[in-house]
């Protein structure tokens, strides 16, 4: 309908020389020319600012230039009228056949009604979740989960060509926490009595992880306390307030590396990163997200991209010396103060991982890339920008979008999480408590941006209250009304054409036709502003229109073509409850 539209405004730009993508004046302040809904139906169906952004370039007055455009305007049975309004918008007035006609349109494309081309198969690049693989996915990581995958189906439902990557952290100084974590955990099952670190991983498949060690290899790699934790620094905490945690924590890796030896080390760090590694692809993959791939960090040391990103500051000028450390001067492209990028024991740091990571994104020819993280990282985005800039490649082409957190709340109450302690509610446990529908659903009904509120007795509720069951529910109704005309034995003419649409002319109809007819434009709107929460919302209004209309009338009556007119525009409103669900990672089901 739209489309529509604006190809008949195009053309009566064209018949008077000019164009609806010319840009505004640079002084004008004004912007392209637009085709939007109104917001008061007084104003009519859709509104245009044409006339007031190309008067000056036509060197008219907005109003005489909205004059000759009406005057130019070819008709169409979808126009009742066009009006001039305030200082030159133009207000188009649509006839009931341009909303009929919305219903054989998605009757006939069904779950391709919708998706478009715009993003003419660009490819681009989305990075979510991503957490290390220290531990199982806890409920902060589902909101990037769902908020990343809905992002990456709208952008491939209006036709880019969309690379789903996860970044397994899969090396430097937190995985061998972890498997100092698990060895620890283990001597503890050989029966070496022994304090365990503070800050290290306390959670329960810590132990899972430790027991299939101690299976495997008994006590093949027991050492005795004594000597785990000879020259050690004391921990912090306790009777130790003196004590230093983290220079506790790395006194002990570095322990357990030698002690171990480089293979025996090595064996325990693969089985506590594939452990946890193999129940994260699982865990995301029952939460309905798959990938296009799982993207080694220590891939980028073997290859030499870390190395190769760094020569590449240093011949562009961009990294000095300092204290034993290689700095790259990040204040210069707009970062708060410069980073280290080697240590002074020659290791390379997390951020330069990170730099040779994007360098090697943009280097595989992606238009875009998108990276979805948690709010606590914003303050990493402009040096990861910095460093594209320094690199000399295109930092717009990077896009970084924060996902804040989400809260629990059951009973009234806060649910209270601590990650390191290992008293935190899992995403399994959610989705096993709540169901996967509801909380894909849940995750993303706020904008990112926003605190979310995860009301768990709400999410479980069957009520209107509850957002994702009443639009379900609205999917239910019309699949049990097509039940109930088979179980009657009534004959249905269901064929996609607009054959007794005209007798669709009470309120409740009107509404839900304009409200399918919106749908298109949501998914362009959501997919383009990374922003899936308009679609939960369109869904819940669409739903709302429907039970407003089944509450209000029958469908199954004795005229025919009222009956059929009916059940073709319930089926529409089912399909695109389907399509947009689908979308949003929610089943569809026909019985409740």
């Amino acid at each position: 309908m739209k489309s529509e539209l604006q190809a008949l405004l195009r053309e009566a730009l064209g018949t008077l020389g000019l164009a609806t993508d010319a840009p505004a004046p640079a002084d004008a302040r004004l912007p392209r020319p637009t085709l939007e809904r109104t917001r008061d139906p007084a104003h009519g169906d859709f509104a245009s600012n044409a006339a007031l952004v190309l008067a000056r370039s036509a060197g008219l007055r907005p109003r005489d230039l909205a004059e000759r455009l009406l005057a130019a305007l070819p008709a169409s049975p979808l126009v009742t009228r066009v009006e001039i309004a305030g200082p030159g918008f133009i207000n188009f007035h649509l006839s009931p056949t341009a909303y009929h006609q919305v219903v054989p349109i998605i009757l006939q494309q069904g779950p391709a009604f919708g998706r478009s081309r715009i993003g003419a198969g660009q490819r681009v690049q989305v990075e979510f979740v991503s957490a290390n693989p220290t531990g199982p996915l806890h409920v902060g990581h589902g909101r990037g989960a769902a908020y990343g995958a809905v992002v990456a189906d709208l952008l491939a439902a209006v036709g880019y060509d969309v690379h789903r990557e996860y970044y397994v952290n899969d090396a430097g100084r937190q995985m061998d926490i972890l498997a100092a974590s698990v060895w620890l955990r283990y001597l503890e099952l050989c029966g070496e009595e022994l304090p365990f670190p503070s800050n290290g991983y306390r959670g329960d498949y810590v132990w899972d992880i430790a027991a299939a060690l101690h299976r495997e290899h008994g006590d093949a790699y027991r050492v005795e306390r004594a000597v785990v934790f000879a020259g050690v620094p004391a921990d912090a905490g306790g009777d130790r307030p003196d004590g230093d945690q983290e220079a506790h924590i790395d006194g002990l890796v570095a322990n357990a590396k030698q002690l171990l030896g480089d293979n025996r080390y090595r064996l325990v760090f693969e089985l506590g990163l594939n452990t946890i590694l193999d129940d994260i692809r699982d865990d995301l993959a029952q939460f309905g997200l798959t990938y296009e791939e799982w993207y080694s960090e220590r891939t980028l040391s073997e290859r030499g991209a870390v190395h190769r990103a760094i020569e590449r500051l240093r011949t562009a000028g961009h990294v000095y010396e300092r204290d034993g450390a290689l700095w790259f001067r990040s204040s210069a492209f707009g970062d708060e103060k410069d980073r280290v990028v080697v240590r002074e024991n020659g290791q390379s740091t997390y951020f330069a991982s990170d730099i040779a990571y994007h360098m090697d994104k943009l280097e595989r020819g992606f238009a875009r890339v998108i990276d979805i993280w948690g709010a606590d990282h914003h303050g990493y985005v402009p040096r990861v920008k910095a460093a594209l800039t320094a690199l000399g490649d295109d930092a717009s082409r990077l896009d970084v979008l924060l996902v804040q957190f989400a809260v629990l709340y059951r009973g009234g109450e806060k649910v209270q999480m601590s990650t390191r302690s290992g008293d935190f509610v899992t995403l399994r446990q959610l989705r096993q408590e709540v169901g996967r529908d509801a909380a894909r659903f849940f995750y993303v009904m706020r904008r990112c941006e926003q605190h979310l509120d995860f009301d768990l007795d709400l999410a479980k509720s069957q009520s209107a209250d509850n957002p994702v069951y009443y639009i379900q529910y609205a999917h239910a109704r019309v699949c049990s009304v097509l039940r109930q005309a088979a179980d009657k034995g009534l004959a249905l003419d269901l064929a996609p054409d607009r054959g007794q649409l005209e007798r669709l002319t009470e309120a409740q109809e009107n509404n839900l036709l304009r409200t399918l007819s919106r749908y298109s434009e949501v998914i362009e709107t959501a997919a383009l502003g990374h922003e899936p929460h308009q679609v939960a919302t369109y869904l819940r209004d669409l739903a709302n229109d429907f039970h407003t209309y089944y509450n209000a009338h029958q469908f199954l009556v004795t005229d025919t073509d009222l009956r059929d007119a009916r059940i073709k525009l319930i089926l529409a409103v089912r399909q695109v409850l389907r399509n947009g669900l689908d979308l949003l990672g929610v089943s569809a089901p026909e019985r409740m």
